[in-house]
């Protein structure tokens, strides 16, 4: 075998073995949970422990209705910085349905003839077959026609509701959010992601943002495990379809 062609098979080989490493992973058990050690929600979570300073409470705070903070009965428990959580509530239900028609045609017709020249025609036809003139030497005639018609439809529909980690707090006051939620069923792990922007006067006082108030919104709902796996194409059929040009 050539050493070319030897290389192309090491990096194919390569390429489908990082490939299928995420399958790998659950092959006859099921998928394992994302560790949370060094997520962006707990980095956030710890960070904001340390650089924040708790006051120290008074015997007459702990006993006034009106006492000053978040554990206050009248306080405001909406996130405010970073390591604070906050509930995102997702309610999409889109429609769209587009439809479009088009029709084209054309036709045309050339032609030429040659009835007098110099008597050149009248020598011409008597050389030719019988029906054959130069009467009518040239004719064309052309016809094209188009029509295309085609819709899209389309519905989606989800309802949901995770809780998000303040991971940053910008220099304008906007925070930026964070949040995965993972539930596994039998061999089955789905998983919800979300992450954006938000404005803190946008959070209600049941420190809950709806998704259409985040802004640069990034909403992931999938899963992995047996039933995705069966799902997906294989990677051969991938490669192929990415390589081949028909």
């Amino acid at each position: 075998m050539r050493p070319d062609m030897q290389r192309s098979l090491l990096l194919i080989g390569a390429f489908a073995s990082l490939t299928a490493c995420g399958r790998l992973n659950h092959i006859g058990k099921e998928p394992d949970f994302t560790p949370q050690t060094e997520s962006e929600e707990r980095v956030a979570m710890v960070a904001s422990g340390i650089a924040t300073v708790q006051p120290v409470a008074r015997a007459s705070d702990r006993a006034s209705l009106w006492a000053a903070g978040q554990t206050s009965l009248l306080g405001d428990r909406r996130a405010m910085k970073r390591g604070d959580i906050l509930t995102v509530v997702i309610e999409i239900s889109d429609s769209a349905e587009m439809k479009a028609t088009s029709s084209r045609s054309r036709g045309g017709s050339e032609s030429l003839a040659i009835p007098d020249l110099f008597g050149i025609p009248e020598r011409v036809n008597q050389g030719l077959t019988d029906g054959a003139s130069l009467d009518s030497a040239v004719d064309l005639n052309s016809a094209a026609s188009s029509n295309g018609d085609g819709s899209v439809k389309r519905s989606e529909k989800l309802t949901l509701r995770v809780a998000a980690t303040v991971v940053d707090v910008l220099p304008n006051g906007v925070l930026a959010i964070e949040g995965s939620q993972e539930v596994r069923v039998n061999f089955e792990l789905r998983e919800l992601l979300v992450s954006g922007y938000v404005r803190p006067e946008d959070i209600s006082r049941q420190n809950e943002i709806t998704y259409d108030k985040i802004a640069s919104a990034r909403i992931s709902y999938g899963g992995r495990g047996h039933i995705s796996d069966v799902q997906q194409p294989r990677i051969g059929q991938q490669i192929l379809d990415v390589v081949l040009p028909f």
